[in-house]
């Protein structure tokens, strides 16, 4: 057999194998159940809160950088594997490039510009998304213990200015938490709370955990403490998570825009039941989720939950910026 021949049957297994994995490739893609509305989306779920698409904005954009400097690789690695093979230059070691001063300062410069870029959109979307108006609509405190969820609703329930007799910030229940905090509430706000065990369920869904329900189209102010290890508050539709730690309070603001009953979780391993914490939210109209207080008032969940541990005075009121 001739040389030629001998090098054309040797490729073909090659060839065979590329198109089976080719083949492989297209099969994992059209077989993950995405639609066609689903795929921009890129993984991430349906957004819910009006803050939301930012967060979606920012990962599609990461993608679509990601995707440009792989082409670019991609198309490097391609051209240099069939233009510079052996069997076409005849060339056992090609001429080798040391000390390349424009193309190591490529190398350089351009990684540089695309960090620099991507920090600035991370940045810049990061501290519009963490902070909070200077009064918003409602306030809730989150309190995650090993292992389940309460929630303190800061509102005037009962419509009375008199109650309670004593501000937020003497309530020992919620010593832990900032008086910057406490000031975002109104000041005749009773309280009702909500507090749950990883065996409970929603009664609409069937889903474990406790129930937190929110009023569409009205801004939500989450103050987030723990009472002992670190846990996450993340309701999987907010495209955002964020940590809820003992001894620091954290914060961040939403407006649910889409009523339903949507997944909640503890995104951070924090003991033997952490599996098992999960919560719902449950987004209604403002006049459902004002009746709704009044229920919790009727069966006496009113007041608050103790929020987590207390900080030290010098770093209780410590940072300034508008929370």
């Amino acid at each position: 057999m001739s040389p030629n021949g001998s090098d054309r049957s040797s490729r073909r297994p090659v060839r065979r194998k590329l198109l089976q994995a080719l083949a492989a490739g297209a099969v994992l893609a059209t077989a993950t159940g995405c639609t066609s509305k689903d795929f921009p989306r890129l993984g991430m779920p349906t957004p819910v809160t009006e803050e939301a698409p930012r967060i979606l904005s920012l990962w599609q954009g990461s993608w679509a950088a990601a995707l440009v400097v792989g082409v670019l690789v991609w198309g490097l690695i391609i051209w240099s594997v069939i233009f510079h093979r052996r069997s076409r230059s005849k060339v056992e070691v090609p001429p080798q490039t040391r000390y390349n001063m424009p193309i190591e300062a490529l190398y350089t410069v351009v990684p540089i510009i695309i960090v620099s870029v991507l920090f600035y959109f991370t940045a810049r979307d990061e501290n519009k998304l963490l902070t909070n108006p200077a009064k918003p609509q409602h306030v809730i405190n989150v309190v995650g213990f090993q292992w389940s969820w309460a929630f303190n609703y800061m509102e005037n329930v009962d419509g009375n200015a008199a109650t309670p007799a004593k501000p937020l910030r003497e309530n020992k229940d919620l010593d832990a938490i900032p008086d910057r905090f406490l000031k975002k509430a109104p000041a005749d706000a009773e309280g009702v709370y909500d507090v749950g065990v990883p065996g409970d369920r929603n009664p609409q869904t069937g889903n474990p955990g406790p129930t937190l329900w929110l009023p569409k189209g009205e801004t939500v102010q989450f103050i987030l403490t723990s009472r002992d290890v670190v846990h996450s508050f993340w309701v999987v539709p907010f495209l955002m998570k964020q940590d809820v730690l003992p001894g620091h309070t954290n914060s961040f603001t939403v407006t649910p825009n889409k009523e339903g009953t949507f997944l909640g979780k503890c995104a951070e391993l924090c003991g033997q039941d952490h599996s098992r914490m999960l919560f719902n939210v449950k987004v209604v109209s403002p006049e459902r989720y004002k009746a709704h207080l009044e229920e919790l008032a009727k069966k006496g969940q009113t007041g608050y939950q103790p929020a987590g541990i207390a900080q030290t005075p010098h770093a209780k009121n410590a940072e300034t910026k508008n929370q």
